[in-house]
Formats: structure tokens, sequence, C-alpha cells
């Protein structure tokens, strides 16, 4: 008898085993995939677009700040306000509440178990009673938010039906892009490029003087998108030289800075060209193009520190 099957297979081609996850069974990368694909409200929206946890994870972590605007929230604690839905990319679920009722232990000890492979994996720091009362307010904010501008709930049946008391937001606070309205959902490769790209800072060695914000991750992406549009205007004898053309992603882009093994130079720009460990990621023992932010092709060989943006 052939066993049981109960993984995944992911983005990254690893395969996560929802019975008994492990920490390392996953990148960051499927996690924000998994999360920009599940999605809010049952998949329900007015919009074109239904509503990705991906999106609503960034839009929580935001609220939690403006909750208390004088208290910064910590790496650990936005960490915390980010991943606090990751179980849900994992599964590609997120059931609405009058269903998770009917779901049973089982479930539970599903969800149980993703999440303590989730903590263990980013060592997020435990809840007290003061920290999780904030979140459920940001989370009840944000749900409230969703349901009339999103999910097109009536602001009666909020709080007839949807039992939620919060009142909704007016203006939406995320970044609002080129072409999107106020509340309009974001597509999933725009939330998860952008979970991904916080993902990364808050995961990150370099000091964070706001941990909760979005700028220098917005900067980052508008970064990327510019040296994709940078690289077609190279000489195509160029570009053919290039194995990895930038898509203006960070989801297929890796925006790095390069530094001389003598701190005597750096460069900042995306690898377009270069070879892959047995995992996937770029071998920097190796040699390997950047397209930098000056709108330069350089080759880089070794002897050399480099740090992923």
């Amino acid at each position: 008898m052939r066993p049981e099957r109960a993984w995944v297979r992911l983005e990254s081609g690893r395969r996560l085993n929802l019975l008994q996850p492990d920490p390392d069974s996953w990148t960051d990368r499927d996690l924000a995939i998994g999360l920009s694909r599940t999605y809010r409200w049952g998949g329900h929206s007015c919009w074109d677009l239904p509503l990705s946890v991906a999106h609503h994870s960034l839009l929580v972590l935001i609220l939690r700040q403006k909750i208390a605007p004088l208290v910064r929230l910590t790496r650990g604690e936005a960490l915390r306000e980010l991943l606090h839905d990751a179980d849900k990319g994992m599964l590609s679920f997120d059931p609405i509440s009058p269903l998770k009722q009917h779901l049973g232990a089982d479930y539970d000890g599903l969800v149980s178990r993703l999440r303590t492979a989730i903590v263990t994996r980013y060592a997020i720091p435990g809840w007290d009673d003061e920290s999780y009362a904030a979140h459920k307010r940001a989370d009840r904010l944000a749900a409230a938010s969703e349901a009339v501008h999103v999910a097109g709930w009536s602001y009666q049946d909020l709080q007839d039906t949807l039992g939620i008391q919060a009142r909704p937001l007016t203006d939406d606070p995320l970044p609002q892009f080129a072409g999107l309205k106020p509340w309009e959902p974001w597509s999933a490769r725009t939330a998860a490029a952008l979970f991904l790209a916080k993902l990364r800072e808050l995961t990150g060695s370099e000091d964070l003087e706001h941990a909760a914000d979005l700028d220098a991750c917005i900067a980052r992406e508008q970064t990327i998108a510019k040296l994709a549009t940078a690289f077609t205007r190279l000489p195509p004898s160029r570009r053919l030289r290039c194995g990895r053309p930038p898509t203006g992603n960070s989801l297929t882009d890796t925006l790095v800075l390069v530094e001389a093994g003598d701190y005597s130079a750096s460069i900042e720009g995306v690898i377009v060209d270069g070879e892959r460990d047995e995992a996937g990621d770029w071998d920097f023992d190796a040699p390997f193009t950047v397209l930098t932010t000056d709108e330069e092709l350089i080759v880089c060989r070794g002897d050399c520190y480099v740090d992923v943006l």
C-alpha cells in the first residue's frame, strides 16, 4: 500500500509535511507566495481581485503600530504581527470565522503544529496579555475595514451579522500603487513581493529604526523596478550575455550590496548572471554579474562581501 501523503510541493521544490512540519522545509519566498495566493473572506470581493492574507498581514502590522505610535515596535514584535496568519499560507486555506468551530480537533492540531514550526523557524517572541490585546485590536480593525471596503458588507451587517464592533477606517493606511484605488486588493505578485521584502528586512541583520514601516520595502521594490527598465536600455549584445534578465520584482530579482574584499569600493544592484548552489541560491564564490544602480554591468569574481538586501 502506498503511504498516505501529507506533504505539499512548494514553489522552491521543497516538500512541506503538513502533519509534521519541519521549520526548515520552506523558504521565505515559498511562504510569501503561499500567503499571496490564500484569500480572505472566502475569496469574495467587490473588486476584480480578492484580498490575500499577505495583504492583510501587512495591514495588521501597520495598524498595530498606529495603535500606539509613540511606542515603536521592536523587530521581534513586528515579525510577530507580520506572521500572525502565516499558517494559512502553508495550508492555502483561511476559513471564514463561522466555519472554524465545525472543523474539529484535528484541524486545530494541524494549525498548532504549523504555528509551532513558524515560531521556531523565525524565533518569534511569545504574546503577553497586553501585546495580544493590542494585536487583536489591530486585527479586528483590519477585519472591519476589509469587510466594508473589500468584501462589500454594509455597516449595519458588520455589527448585526459579523459581530464586529470596531469602526472601519475611512482612509487606507497602506501605500497606494499606480493604477489602484484605496482599499483595492493587490495582485498576488505585488502582495508576495512586498510581504517578502518586509520579511527579509525583519529577519535581516541591519539596524531598523522603524520596524513596522514599509517605506524601505517600497523603496527597494522601486529600485528593482527601475533596474529592470534600465536593463532594457542596454545594447542587445550586452543583454544577451546575461542569463537572468531582471523582471522588476523581488520575487525573482536579487538585490545585493557588494563590497570589495579590501572595502575599497562597493556597488548596489541586481544579479543578472551567475551560478547557483545546490539549494538554488546564488553562488557568491563563483563569478556573478550585477546590473548596478549606475546602470553598469559589473562582473564580481570572489574576494568580495555580499549582502542580499
